[in-house]
C-alpha cells in the first residue's frame, strides 16, 4: 500500500465519529437469491438493476476513494450485490492500492466466483483480505437460503483458495434466522474454530423494506454466545481499533477465535466510523440509510465547479445517524436502501 498522505486531518461528524472506512459497492447485481437479502418475490427476472452506464466506472470509484483517503479513510472494503459479477475487478484493487494513506483494502463476496486463478490476481493487485458469507454447512439449509440450489462445497473451495493466495485472515459471515439456520451454529464454529478463518456470526438485520424482517426472527448475540459457549469455553478479545463492528471472542483451548456482530441486540452507533458507497454513486452515511448524496452527477459534469474532497468533508460533517440505538423507538416504517444496493 502507498504510505499517509501529507496534511491529512481527522474528519469527526456531529457526534465526534472519525471517519476511517468507506464501503464501495461496485454492482449492484448478485447471482445468488438470499431470502434476507434479495428475494426472488422482489429481485425476480423482470427486476431492473442498473445499466452498465449509470455504474460508477473504475476511474470514478478511485477518485472518490482518493478524497475519502484524504479525509482519514484508511480502510476501504468492496462489495455488491456480489462483487466478483464486475469483470476485471483485479484492476480497479490496483488502483485503489496506489492511493496514498489507504493502508487496507477487503472484499466481501459470496464465494461462488472466487476461483484461484481470481484469488491470484486479487492479492497480486493489493487486496488484502476477503470475507466470504456462508451461512450452514448443511447442502439443503445453504441451497435453501441462497435460493439458487448453490452448494456448500464450493464455497468452502473458495475459502481455500482465498487462504491459498494469502488473502488472510479469511473471514466467514454467517446471518443467523431463527427457525432456519440456527441449528447450524455449532456445526459451523466446529468446522471453522482450528481452520485459520475467523467466523463472524451475525444478527438478521432489518435492512431494506423486502426482507420481511420481524424482531422474532433475530438470534440475539447472548443465545449465539452461550450456544456457542457451551461447547467450548470463550473468553472476549479486546478490540483492535476504535469502531471494530464484531464483539470478538476467542476459544480457551486456543482454536481459534469468533466474532458476533449485534446491530440490533447491541448497538455500535457510537462508534461507526463508516461510509458506503452505492455502485450508481450514492453515497450513504449509515447502513440503515433511507437517501444517498449523488456523487456521480458531482463527478460527471464538466460545468461542476465542486470541490470533491471538501464537498465529501462537509457531508460527513453534518452526520448524526444512529438508526441501531433509535430502532426500538420507530413506530412507524420506515423505507432504507435495500442491503444488496449497498453491500451491508
Amino acid at each position: 500500500m502507498a504510505g499517509k498522505p501529507k496534511d491529512t486531518t481527522t474528519t469527526t461528524d456531529l457526534l465526534g465519529r472519525a471517519l476511517s472506512d468507506l464501503r464501495i459497492s461496485v454492482t449492484d447485481r448478485c447471482n445468488f437469491r438470499c431470502r434476507y437479502c434479495m428475494p426472488k418475490e422482489v429481485f425476480g427476472s423482470a427486476y431492473h438493476f442498473l445499466p452498465r452506464a449509470e455504474i460508477l466506472t473504475f476511474e470514478e470509484i478511485t477518485r472518490v476513494a482518493q478524497s475519502f483517503a484524504a479525509l482519514g479513510a484508511r480502510k476501504l472494503r468492496l462489495t455488491g450485490g456480489e462483487p466478483l459479477v464486475r469483470r476485471d475487478l483485479e484492476h480497479l484493487v490496483a488502483s485503489l492500492a496506489a492511493i496514498p494513506g489507504i493502508e487496507d483494502i477487503a472484499m466481501t463476496t459470496n464465494g461462488s466466483l472466487l476461483t484461484a486463478t481470481k484469488a491470484r490476481a486479487l492479492k497480486e493487485a493489493g487486496l488484502g483480505r476477503i470475507t466470504v458469507s456462508l451461512d450452514s454447512l448443511d447442502d439443503d439449509v445453504f441451497k435453501s437460503m441462497n435460493d439458487v440450489g448453490f452448494p456448500v462445497a464450493r464455497v468452502l473451495d473458495a475459502i481455500a483458495a482465498a487462504q491459498e493466495a494469502g488473502l488472510t485472515p479469511v473471514k466467514v459471515n454467517m446471518v443467523v434466522k431463527r427457525g432456519i439456520n440456527q441449528a447450524s451454529i455449532v456445526p459451523m464454529a466446529a468446522h471453522f474454530r482450528d481452520a485459520g478463518v475467523i467466523l463472524r456470526f451475525i444478527e438478521y438485520m432489518d435492512v431494506g423494506n423486502s426482507n420481511g424482517w420481524q424482531l422474532t426472527d433475530v438470534v440475539s448475540a447472548k443465545e449465539i454466545l452461550d450456544t456457542v459457549g457451551s461447547e467450548w469455553p470463550l473468553e472476549p478479545i479486546a478490540p483492535t481499533r476504535p469502531g471494530e463492528v464484531a464483539r470478538r471472542y476467542r476459544f480457551l483451548d486456543g482454536k481459534g477465535e469468533i466474532g458476533i456482530i449485534a446491530s440490533v441486540t447491541q448497538p455500535f452507533c457510537g462508534g461507526c466510523s463508516r461510509a458506503r458507497l452505492s455502485a450508481e454513486g450514492l453515497l450513504y452515511t449509515c447502513l440503515f440509510g433511507t437517501s444517498g448524496h449523488d456523487l456521480r452527477t458531482v463527478l460527471r459534469d464538466p460545468k461542476a465547479d465542486i470541490d470533491l474532497t471538501a464537498y465529501l468533508r462537509s457531508i460527513w460533517a453534518r452526520r448524526s445517524d444512529r438508526y441501531s440505538e433509535l430502532r426500538t423507538a420507530q413506530t412507524t416504517p420506515v423505507p432504507k436502501v435495500e442491503m444488496s444496493h449497498i453491500g451491508g
